[in-house]
This record gives structure tokens, sequence and C-alpha cells, in this order.
């Protein structure tokens, strides 16, 4: 790990050179399951508890060890790592709430050291093997954090010994905002990721942000520990130990060489992420300082009711439980709202989108539905509703290793003002707008019009298809949102409550398709939504779309598009307006520079979640 990425893991104190003597104090546990056993545990962890028990004759839990130069055996590492955690409990009396169980051995040391442990994980068959063995020590119940209900205030340390990577950091922090004692605290030994720079996601949380959230929930960083350089062995020692024990685990698991291999590999490369800085392990001690006046919560399904009565306070007019179900449910949409007590009083939303990216796919999100209740809009600092909601977004989903690669919108000035004086967003682009005069209702005697609905046959939409992939390679170097046919019926056909036009245009004697056009009738007339084609079509498809308002007694024909494609339609005549809408790019979260996606955008109003 380079120094640079080191400093940013330590803080506070270094690690205590003579740490209690627990040890001394108990026996060790020794865990003995059967091959029988381990069949029924999850992989690797399966992998992982045959070949140490092989190796060291017993086994004592499944967590890292933690090696100084003193200490080469497992079990001595991995009391070591246990030892630390125990040396930063708060004073008997202690109530605890240990998520996680492993193989329960923490839970016997808490025990016997007289603190009152209530232990929480989600494997039954951890759970039954720790009950088995610890008897009425065990005090665990299958139950994730997330669903665990208990009086406010009622323990005075949460402890996550390799189980809060697995937790969303949202509900870590919101229940122990609830749980833990005005004084409380959380103490956290766990892997992070401490920079990214891949496209694919990662499970691990990134310790900045990490840190970042808990400052929003009233939680104050007491000590940070950077634990990297003894827990690296733990690498090498698993590889080591799968690789002389491989027949013998192939046998007794009932695995086959090839996934063997994968696990291997997978720890490899696992080894070079920390080499070189990516992963790290450490330990983080949170205190609790203060109750934040607001709390930033996930948005779920159930409290679709009060976004909606949100959106009609801010917006002035209602959004349909179809419509929500339509943008946040059908394509895994994601929401932060924010709580005043029992009131959502602000909502920032996100709506996957899968996009090529210079000709590569990648997944991107729409933010949309941005919005503050009207008593809470004074507040436009860092403290406030807007950034709080926003930046926990960026942080948690947008950027290298997150869900979504990157973000774009459709921001009011306002909004987008207040977003880049916080260092939010960047913009990269803008939008204009071209009207044209409707033509005559006479048709074109070179193409014709074939109507696009439901019941259109699968060669048809092959046809739309490949009519796509022609428009995709003249944006190769581009960003396009992927207009394929499955997703043009969910964006227009599947729409719960507006009703769109789609026709092909087809040359009238070969039928070869020329392009796509999507149309919006409204007051204010005839709008191209949307369009697939090539760039060279485009007039084409224009020229179709003023007939096409003029048959329907429109006024003009108008269309949106991003400035950087204005050329293509240009090409076709009328009149050219700048709009005041710009399009942000995340510059909050680490992910690609807002220089490499400048001008490269190919947006319509298709692509909003409102027209």
């Amino acid at each position: 790990m380079s120094s640079h990425n080191r400093r940013r893991m330590i803080n506070s104190r270094p690690i205590q050179s003579s740490l209690p003597l627990y040890r001394q104090a108990t026996r060790p546990i020794t865990f003995a399951p059967t091959p029988t056993t381990y069949k029924e545990w999850h992989f690797p962890w399966n992998v992982y508890a045959h070949a140490s028990l092989l190796q060291e004759g017993r086994i004592t839990d499944f967590h890292y060890g933690l090696c100084p130069h003193d200490i080469t055996d497992l079990q001595a590492a991995q009391q070591y790592a246990t030892d630390l955690l125990i040396a930063r409990l708060p004073p008997l009396p202690c109530r605890i709430l240990q998520v996680g169980v492993g193989l329960g051995t923490t839970l016997s040391l808490l025990t016997q050291y007289g603190y009152s442990v209530q232990s929480i994980a989600s494997d039954t068959q951890q759970i039954t093997y720790v009950r088995t063995c610890l008897k009425k020590q065990a005090t665990v119940v299958c139950q994730q954090l997330e669903d665990f209900e208990a009086e406010a205030g009622s323990f005075d340390l949460i402890l996550f010994q390799e189980s809060a990577q697995c937790i969303e950091p949202l509900i870590i922090f919101n229940k122990a905002l609830d749980l833990l004692s005005p004084s409380g605290s959380i103490l956290i030994m766990d892997e992070f990721a401490l920079k990214r720079t891949e496209t694919t996601v990662e499970k691990l949380h990134l310790l900045n942000d990490m840190t970042s959230l808990a400052k929003r929930f009233g939680f104050k960083c007491i000590e940070q520990l950077d634990l990297t350089p003894m827990a690296t062995p733990m690498l090498d020692y698993r590889l080591s130990v799968t690789t002389a024990h491989r027949q013998q685990l192939i046998r007794d698991l009932t695995l086959n060489h090839e996934k063997l291999v994968q696990l291997n590999t997978s720890i490899q490369n696992y080894r070079k992420k920390y080499a070189d800085g990516y992963y790290g392990y450490g330990l983080l001690h949170f205190k609790k300082e203060s109750t934040p006046k607001w709390r930033l919560k996930s948005l779920k399904q159930q409290q679709s009711v009060e976004m909606l009565h949100l959106f009609e306070k801010t917006f002035n007019h209602c959004m349909t439980p179809a419509t929500w179900h339509w943008k946040y449910s059908a394509v895994a949409g994601r929401a932060i709202g924010i709580w005043r007590k029992d009131q959502l009083i602000a909502h920032y939303g996100g709506i996957a989108r899968h996009i090529l990216l210079c000709g590569q796919p990648q997944t991107a999100v729409q933010i949309g539905d941005v919005m503050v209740d009207a008593s809470e809009r004074g507040t436009l600092t860092r403290k406030g509703p807007f950034f709080l909601m926003a930046a926990t977004f960026l942080e948690r989903y947008i950027g290298y290793g997150k869900p979504y690669l990157i973000g774009f919108g459709f921001p009011n000035e306002r909004a987008m003002k207040v977003a880049e004086r916080h260092g939010l967003y960047a913009e990269v682009g803008r939008m204009t707008e071209f009207s044209w005069q409707p033509l005559s209702k006479l048709p074109q005697w070179k193409t014709r019009l074939q109507p696009i609905d439901q019941a259109t046959t699968s060669d048809t939409g092959r046809a739309i298809d490949a009519c796509w992939q022609h428009m995709a390679e003249d944006l190769q170097d581009m960003i396009v949102g992927i207009r394929d046919w499955r997703f043009l019926q969910y964006r227009y056909l599947n729409h719960p409550s507006q009703r769109y036009q789609m026709v092909l245009v087809k040359n009238r004697l070969s039928e070869r398709v020329r392009g796509l056009l999507v149309l919006r009738h409204d007051a204010d007339g005839c709008e191209i939504v949307d369009l697939v084609a090539p760039l060279n079509e485009i007039a084409l498809l224009v020229t179709q779309a003023r007939r096409l308002a003029g048959l329907n007694g429109h006024r003009r024909l108008f269309c949106r598009i991003t400035e950087n494609f204005a050329a293509p339609f240009s090409a076709a005549g009328g009149i050219r307006q700048a709009l005041n809408i710009r399009i942000p790019a995340n510059i909050w979260s680490h992910g690609p520079a807002p220089e490499t996606l400048k001008d490269r955008w190919w947006l319509m109003s298709g692509d909003t979640d409102f027209r």
C-alpha cells in the first residue's frame, strides 16, 4: 500500500503494544465441525474453514487474523484481532449488539467477561452450529440488522467484526441512532475499499464514504486504525492452505477442480488489490455525539405514498402510483429520502439506464424528482437537506465500483447552481430546441409510414433493433442510452399515463427501414420525443414528422436535443433556440472525469422521466 493511502486510513492513536491478557483468562474455544456440516455452509467459507482445520487441527473462527512480527500461528493471529476489539470496549456494565456471530468465539469471550451481549446473524447454519456449541451462552437470533427491533437506547455498543461490508451503510447508522444510548458507540473491524478505478461493481464500502456518512448521522470518529500490513498475511495463508490441501478439499466437500482454481485466482486478485492500495483492513470507532435534525434513509416501495404526497406539494400536480412504479420499481430505481421525525421532507430519485459509453455497455442513472419541502428549502448549505441527500446518493451509487458509472439529469437552474457551488455537479452539456412548420398532408412518394404498437410482430422488433445498431455505430465515440426494441416498449408503449405515436419510416418499394419516430401530441404542438436512426437519416425523419404534425392539425413541430448533436437537425432547416437546461455530471465521488464526458451525450426528451 502506498504511504498516501495508508495515511488516509490512519488516525488517532497507534495500536497498543500491550493488549489485555484475555488469552490467559479463558481457554480458547475449539470447534470441530465435520465436512458434512461444511457442505451446508456458504462457499467459499466452507473451503476456508475446512482447509484451516486440515492445516491446524482445529478452528476457532472465520475472521481475519492480525499478524505482528511475533505471531505466525492462525489461532494466535485471530485472538490478537479479537483482543484488539475487546481492548476498545466500554467499561462494564455494557450492553453490546453483535452483528454477525461467526463461529461464536467472540460472543463466548464477551459473555465470560461479563458483557451483556445480544448477537444477530442471517445465516441459519451458523446459528444452529453456534447454539450447539455454546448452548446457554448462545444469545443469538436469526435476523438482519435492518429488521432488528429493540427499545431506543437498548445498547451501549454495536460491534461489527467483518460483517459491516455486507450491510448498507445507511442501515448501519440509522439503526445505530435508534438502538444506541446517548453516548453509545459503533466499533467496526473490517475490509474497506481505499480507492477505485474500475467500472465493475465492488462490494467493499469506500472508507472515506463511510466516515463522511457517519458525520451526517451525528457520529464522531474517535479512532481509525490501518491494520492492512498485519491482515495481508491472511490472504497468503488462505492461498497456501487451499493449495496444499486441494485434493482432500475436493474429496471432502465434493468440489470440482475448476471451482477451486477459480477460488485461488480470486484470492490472488484480492491479494493484488491489497498490494496496490485498492483494498485495506482497518478499525473504525465512532461515538454518538448528537441526534441529527434530519434522517437520511433509502426510500422503500411501501413509502411511495409519502413520496407522492411530497411530489404533489412540491410541483402542484399529482404523480399516480402507477407512474411511480414505472419509474422506480420496474427498472430497479433507487431513491434517498430525508425525514424530519416521521415526515418525508425531501427526495432524491435515481432511475437506472443502460447506455453505451464510447461503444461499451455501461449502466448510468438519471437523477429525477429532486424535491425539498417548501418549509425546509431555506437551508442550502452543506448541512441542508439537498446537499445531504445528493452527496449521499453520489457516494453510494455513482462512480467507479458502484452500481452506476455515471449520472445525468435535467435539473432546473436553481438546483444546478446549488450543486455546482457545493462541488457536486459539473456541466457536461446543454439542451437546444429546433422547431419547424408542418408540411402538406400529402404522402412522401419514396417512403411510407408503419404504425408501431403492442401488436407489432417480432420481425418488426428485430428490424428496429437493427436500426438501433446502425445508430449505435454512428455514436460509438459518444454516450447514448440504449434504444433497442425492449427499451422502446418499456419507455413508450408501457407508459402508465402518457400516450405516444410510434411510426417506422420505410422505403415504399424495398421495405428497407430508414428510422423510427416517437411523437408526442399536446397543446404545445407535435414533439419529436425520440428517434432511432443513423444520423444521415435524421433529415428524412424530420420531414416525415412535419407531415404528421400537419395531419394532426398542429401549428408547429419541435424537438429537443443536446447541443453537440445540433448539426444533423440543422440539416433539416427550422429555427434553433437555446434552452436553459444544462446536463450535469457527478464530480463528488470518484468516477470518469467530467472533461471526458463533455459534449458526448445524445439526449432527447425521451431520455427524461417527465415527458
